[in-house]
């Protein structure tokens, strides 16, 4: 039998299986009659979120690739040019920029030998809700796939030790990493240097396409977020996420995708890794 004639035959119990569910609406949101139980929140919602995230943490995985030659000091394998890799790192977000973090640049270090030959850095990370989150009946609500990730893409530039005493940079970063003193610029360990990740574009993935954006963050909307907007918003799981509603009804709100994922709170943030 011709794969034409199965066609009708798969499709028509399909259809009837979906049909008695409530539809889907991925990547958009439904019709207006729906919208005070569903939504998707707007990009700079998104946008806002993922400033978040990356206020509360301190840790990410900084990825790069690998160029197409090397020395014979790095013992790498010949066959590895031009592939990515991407290890755990430390950053921190720092005024006078805080939308573009902080690195603590040790030159030794993979990613940043080659960001040296010329690979762009990405930084990535994810929301991990707070360990003393309030329970939810929902599997999804705190499910790994359901939580926001994002990646910045862009390149490293150094810090100018004028910029760094002027703005404390170290005493920032420290502030995050304390254990990390030892590897700051004039160690006797390794030679190191201050960076920034001058980030060029921002890929959000908010959770199920159904209920959370999934795409890109136009940078000026990135850049546009204020610190008072990422002190103001609350992730699930955090305290003060909605804005006085019941926690136990925010979580499943946020797992059945009910309104904007961004609520106002309390302005002392939470610091997670």
């Amino acid at each position: 039998m011709h794969l034409s004639a199965l066609l009708p035959l798969f499709i028509v119990p399909f259809a009837a299986s979906i049909s008695s569910h409530h539809p889907q609406h991925v990547f958009s949101n439904p019709p207006k009659s729906t919208a005070k139980t569903f939504r998707i929140p707007t990009v700079r919602e998104s946008a806002i979120q993922a400033r978040r995230i990356l206020h509360l943490s301190s840790i990410g995985t900084l990825s790069s690739v690998f160029p197409s030659s090397s020395n014979n000091l790095e013992r790498r394998p010949a066959d590895v040019g031009g592939s990515p890799i991407g290890l755990m790192d430390y950053y921190a977000s720092c005024s006078p920029t805080p939308s573009e973090p902080i690195i603590l640049a040790v030159s030794i270090a993979t990613a940043m030998k080659n960001a040296a030959a010329g690979s762009n850095i990405t930084l990535s990370m994810r929301y991990h809700p707070p360990s003393d989150h309030p329970p939810s009946d929902d599997i999804y609500t705190y499910s790994p796939a359901n939580l926001p990730r994002f990646s910045l893409i862009g390149y490293l530039e150094p810090i100018p030790s004028c910029e760094v005493s002027k703005h404390k940079i170290k005493e920032c970063f420290l502030e995050e990493h304390p254990d990390a003193e030892i590897w700051t610029p004039g160690n006797d360990i390794h030679e190191s240097y201050w960076a920034r990740l001058v980030v060029e574009e921002v890929y959000w993935f908010g959770g199920f396409g159904d209920r959370a954006y999934i795409g890109w963050i136009p940078l000026n909307v990135w850049k546009g977020v204020t610190m008072e907007e990422v002190e103001e918003c609350r992730l699930v799981g955090e305290k003060g996420y909605g804005n006085g509603k019941k926690e136990e009804e925010n979580v499943w709100n946020w797992a059945q995708g009910k309104g904007s994922q961004r609520f106002l709170g309390g302005k002392v943030p939470r610091r997670i890794n």
